[in-house]
């Protein structure tokens, strides 16, 4: 960091993924400017946790295994007015990223971002002002050719199944795969396509022309 910040920054880490966990706090805990005061696996234990120590930064992941952060994002800088929350995350969609600014977040970076990136993103955050990763940053400058979500291949055909009316357990069957990893796609689907629930998500995705 550049050292113009003369307190020290204290951050809350909200996301899944143990060993990101782990390797951010430890990159993060080596700076003289900022400290890792909490982390979470999961938005109940967030929720519950802001409660008792609200920290200065949150960074909070998208895909999380209780629901979706964008949504958090708007309920918690709602409820903490001073909190600010930067998205660290893998989504690189623009209706993703749009959605998440729209919901309160002050930053948005890449998981695969620089840790130099990391970092400037807290200490213009930590001060009120917008950050974005610079590969975020483009694609909103180019918004107006990153309008169109892509779907895979496999994505597209669990959409068609549910809205055919398959069940999670019967998608699975019928791609060989197992409960969870339907799941997961369809979570990661809803937070793509900006659905809250399956029936939102089949009628978004009609409107898009995505299933027939």
């Amino acid at each position: 960091m550049n050292g113009e910040l003369n307190h020290i920054v204290n951050v809350a880490i909200a996301d899944d993924h143990k060993m990101v966990v782990k390797s951010l706090s430890k990159l993060i805990n080596e700076s003289n400017t900022v400290k890792v005061i909490n982390v979470y696996y999961n938005l109940k234990s967030c929720r519950e946790g802001l409660v008792k120590s609200l920290p200065d930064v949150l960074l909070l992941d998208i895909g999380m295994p209780d629901g979706d952060g964008v949504e958090f994002c708007a309920k918690i800088t709602k409820d903490y007015p001073k909190l600010k929350v930067i998205m660290l995350t893998s989504y690189k969609e623009f209706n993703v990223a749009k959605r998440a600014l729209h919901n309160g977040a002050l930053g948005y970076v890449l998981k695969n971002a620089e840790p130099e990136e990391i970092f400037a993103g807290i200490e213009a955050v930590s001060q009120g002002e917008q950050f974005l990763c610079e590969e975020i940053d483009i694609m909103l400058k180019n918004k107006l050719d990153s309008q169109i979500t892509w779907y895979s291949p496999r994505e597209k055909d669990i959409m068609q199944r549910i809205a055919d009316g398959y069940t999670t357990k019967e998608i699975a069957d019928k791609l060989f795969v197992n409960d969870e990893t339907v799941k997961t796609y369809r979570k990661n689907i809803l937070i793509k396509i900006g659905a809250k629930n399956a029936f939102e998500m089949v009628k978004k995705a009609y409107e898009q022309n995505q299933i027939r």
